[in-house]
């Protein structure tokens, strides 16, 4: 049975994450850091198709075929995670409710691989500002504050300004990873 749009934007908004660090990892190997945990986690919750599939992906394979035996929401993500390495726009958007131990590890590593020359990652990070921007609030704020990050800015004070507890919590976990990150 054909998926409906919404029913769709759900299942691509529920992983988009997991989405999103895939395609991470993939064009920057090692940005990801806990990658590892969230697909054994995936495991554990009997998704075992889906996370053979992407470590497949993971590997190197980005043939369609792998879509075959595939239930309906398994291919939705996995389809998702071969055309947001094609195109990072087509990725789709990520919560504004977001939960900073799980994405200050993957924005961290994002701004440190395009401090760092990676063109790939620059364009993975304008795309996600874009939707920060538009998800408006402390997302709003963050998305004009990546562009210090990726130029080094580390005043935690400068950074933090004008945002909710929830959204300081965020960018200095951001800052954190990121001094981890620039250490090693």
């Amino acid at each position: 049975m054909p998926e409906t749009p919404d029913l769709k934007e759900q299942v691509l908004q529920s992983h988009a994450g997991l989405i999103h660090r895939v395609v991470m990892h993939c064009e920057n190997p090692g940005s990801v850091p806990d990658i590892e945990q969230v697909l054994q986690q995936a495991e554990q919750n009997d998704w075992k198709s889906l996370v053979n599939a992407i470590r497949n992906i993971i590997s190197g394979n980005r043939d369609e075929s792998m879509l075959a035996g595939l239930d309906n929401e398994d291919s939705l993500i996995v389809e998702s995670i071969l055309k947001g390495l094609q195109d990072p726009n087509t990725l789709p958007a990520l919560e504004t409710d977001i939960d900073s131990s799980m994405a200050a590890p993957g924005i961290a590593g994002l701004v440190h691989a395009a401090r760092n020359g990676n063109t790939q990652a620059l364009q993975i990070i304008a795309n996600m500002a874009k939707q920060m921007l538009a998800a408006g609030g402390d997302m709003g704020i963050l998305s004009g504050r990546i562009r210090p990050l990726i130029e080094g800015e580390r005043d935690a004070d400068k950074l933090t300004e004008k945002m909710s507890d929830k959204g300081q919590k965020l960018m200095l976990d951001i800052i954190e990873e990121l001094l981890k990150l620039e250490a090693s």
